[in-house]
């Protein structure tokens, strides 16, 4: 199986100004745009994982790695059908209570049940035998312990659950275990003193879950959050300025993307999306609103997937004339306002995305004046993120704006086969299916040869780039302030963990 490498492999900061102080500091608070409004791993695992609250079987390092979490060591049968997984003994949950195999196949088993990352996979059965916890399958799936990495799949203790198996506590195995829980703002963490392995030298932790990017620039800039992630440009720009800050912008397997209903009539044949697509002006977005030039995309999978990038990819182009060629080709003509018509329908849609992510409110307005140029009127909601979600799932949805890690798992194809997979995915294609690219997601994931997977994998990436079930817009820049003083200062390119076990004050 191919061992995805992404081309940046985090950045490990040793800073410094040091403190006068009488004794060590130990305090850290977080800032971040994400709202942690569920105890269910399903919805909040995220948070959870990042935070080094509960752990995966599996874990990965910054450079997509796999190695051993709970889990100390995996095996496959023969036939490929039958993984083992011996676990890490001594290991007790926030609570005293004993993690065991028992533990382990309830949380994969519940989180198997629920839609997520566990249902593209063959499953047929988790079970405990002789302290292991055995997958078995319905055909072979080598990348079944990069799944086991996700937040999805972290290890709840059985009595963070009611009798109806309904989340009521959080309670993992990690270095840090909740004092306090405010929904959806805030948690409040200490030290995990019965921690397996090695304890954090921090004792407390605050999270702030802070929507607002400019709220969040104040936290860094006034010192009364030691690390914020994802600034806005002009708050970027502006700490950049501050002596008792340091800013880092690091290029992830992140991608600002569009995703299309392409069961919708206005949008079912490729060809209207690839006008939607020759509208965007992906290199003045990328300058003028997310300030890196450089991260105009010119296909989906950006060079930090290094496998998954295609160099000799046709780029995405800007061509407004092309676009409105498409467009007249289907059938469409330009009304008395300007926007398109067709048997008596306006070409209107609407567009849904969030503000946690500062950029995406002001690329939805930058598509709205890039679109009309070409007939379509855009009409934009700014809601809760989970209005993306909910609006695939109750077909309402026409398109969507968001920024999707394709590097969620170490290896993408748990990721892309949840996305582009049979059915499409909450976060992925919507209306769209190609039985092609499902074939060939299958083969990847299912075989161990490096080169049938290579010529799979450009298969999936020419029929996306093609097709265009979603738009890519810009690569993502993973922008974080961190106070000058911290040490061992980690940041993940895969965004599966804050590193706060590693982290200490330079005292």
């Amino acid at each position: 199986m191919i061992r995805t490498l992404f081309a940046v492999l985090g950045i490990v900061m040793t800073l410094g100004l040091g403190y006068t102080m009488a004794h060590e500091k130990t305090d850290l608070t977080l800032a971040a745009p994400w709202e942690v409004a569920s105890y269910d791993p399903a919805v909040s695992g995220f948070a959870f994982q990042r935070l080094q609250l509960m752990e995966n079987l599996v874990d990965a390092g910054v450079d997509a790695t796999l190695r051993p979490g709970l889990a100390t060591r995996w095996s496959v049968s023969e036939d490929g059908l039958t993984w083992n997984f011996v676990l890490r003994s001594g290991v007790t949950f926030h609570d005293g209570t004993l993690f065991d195999a028992s533990a382990a196949a309830r949380s994969l088993n519940r989180a198997w049940k629920q839609p997520g990352i566990l249902k593209k996979a063959p499953i047929n059965n988790i079970f405990e035998r002789d302290g292991s916890v055995v997958i078995t399958l319905d055909r072979p799936f080598t990348s079944l312990p990069a799944l086991l990495a996700h937040s999805t799949t972290i290890i709840s203790s059985p009595t963070a659950f009611d009798s109806n198996d309904n989340p009521v506590a959080l309670i993992g195995t990690g270095p840090f275990k909740v004092e306090s829980f405010t929904p959806p703002q805030s948690l409040t963490l200490v030290r995990n003193e019965n921690y397996w392995g090695v304890p954090s030298k921090l004792a407390n932790i605050t999270y702030l879950a802070s929507g607002r990017a400019e709220t969040r620039a104040l936290l860094a800039e006034s010192g009364d959050a030691d690390m914020v992630f994802t600034l806005d440009p002009s708050g970027f720009s502006r700490l950049q300025d501050v002596d008792s800050i340091n800013t880092v912008a690091l290029p992830i397997p992140r991608v600002v993307t569009l995703k299309v209903n392409a069961s919708h009539p206005f949008l079912s044949d490729a060809r209207a999306r690839q006008a939607l697509s020759l509208a965007i002006d992906r290199d003045g977005i990328a300058a003028a609103i997310t300030r890196f030039p450089e991260a105009a995309s010119s296909q989906l999978f950006p060079p930090a997937l290094n496998v998954w990038h295609e160099k000799n990819l046709e780029p995405l182009e800007h061509d407004i004339q092309a676009a409105k060629t498409l467009l007249a080709d289907l059938g469409w003509t330009v009304g008395d306002d300007g926007i398109l018509q067709k048997e008596g329908e306006r070409f209107s849609i609407l567009l849904r995305t969030f503000p946690d992510r500062p950029e995406l409110p002001l690329i939805a307005a930058a598509l709205q004046d890039q679109w009309r140029d070409i007939g379509v009127e855009l009409e934009i909601s700014v809601a809760n993120y989970s209005e993306i979600p909910a609006g695939h799932q109750d077909g309402t949805l026409h398109v969507a704006l968001y920024a999707r890690n394709y590097g969620l798992t170490p290896d993408p194809i748990g990721t892309v086969l949840s996305d582009f997979g049979a059915g499409g995915g909450d976060w992925g294609a919507m209306g769209w299916e190609n039985m092609a690219v499902v074939n060939a997601l299958d083969m990847i994931a299912t075989t161990s040869d490096t080169a049938v997977q290579r010529k799979n994998i450009q298969k999936v990436v020419r029929a996306l780039h093609s097709e265009l079930p979603v738009i890519p817009i810009v690569w993502y820049q993973h922008t974080v302030a961190v106070a000058d003083g911290l040490q061992n200062v980690v940041i993940d390119p895969l965004e599966r963990s804050y590193g706060l076990s590693a982290i200490s004050w330079d005292n």
